[in-house]
């Protein structure tokens, strides 16, 4: 029986990207279905009637919810080009990681987009302090994975295309190269990667769908 796999996403959502990477790094066919998050679909209220957001992976009818939780059901499905290393220490660290980029980088960066003034620099100083753990974590690796991408390179991939979005929104360095020449340099190295490269959404659209939110959170900030 042919399997059936579908991915309900948002284009310019980083999350969604994460599993797009693992199903293309694995080499699994799969239908892309968008879904406008102002007007979700009866499909994604019924697939994860939780959170009612994507991505939302569905595989012979079975709907798994959550990026991270997805990517680590693609590497336990389809065994090859595995994303987790096969030593329980590092699969550990990998999903240590994964989950402080969830818990602490994501929400410190994103912060920046509700923010103007002073509040912005005050936001890049705990957004910097939490990516200094990632340079370290970097230190003798050419990807977090070690010498290929790996499941925290899927996970962290966001900063590659989002970061110089935002800094040119909201006109603050993020990731500097003499500050952070190890991250700078994985950036790059991951950007380039085939998978990778084929899959990033247009700059331009996205600087377009970034500001629009910046505008709704700027808005939402001084109602509050």
């Amino acid at each position: 029986m042919a399997e059936e796999v579908k991915l309900l996403k948002s284009w310019y959502s980083p999350f969604y990207l994460r599993v797009d990477w693992a199903l293309k790094m694995k080499g699994v066919e799969y239908d892309s279905i968008e879904e406008d998050l102002y007007n979700k679909s009866p499909l994604l209220l019924q697939s994860n009637p939780v959170y009612k957001k994507i991505p939302v992976l569905i595989h012979n009818g079975k709907s798994i919810s959550e990026s991270l939780v997805i990517l680590e059901y693609v590497d336990e499905t389809w065994k090859q080009n595995p994303l987790l290393p096969e030593d329980p220490y590092e699969r550990a660290r990998a999903r240590f990681w994964a989950k402080f980029d969830e818990d602490k980088v994501t929400p410190s960066i994103k912060s920046l987009l509700g923010k103007q003034g002073k509040e912005v620099e005050e936001a890049s100083v705990e957004a910097g302090e939490n990516l200094k753990f990632l340079e370290e974590e970097l230190k003798g690796k050419k990807f977090f994975g070690g010498e290929k991408i790996g499941l925290l390179d899927l996970a962290l991939g966001w900063l590659v295309n989002l970061i110089p979005v935002l800094e040119e929104i909201i006109g603050v360095t993020i990731i500097d190269k003499q500050k952070f020449p190890l991250l700078s340099a994985w950036m790059e190295e991951f950007a380039e990667a085939p998978i990778i490269k084929e899959s990033w959404p247009p700059h331009d659209k996205l600087l377009t769908k970034f500001r629009a939110i910046r505008e709704l959170s700027l808005a939402a900030a001084q109602h509050k």
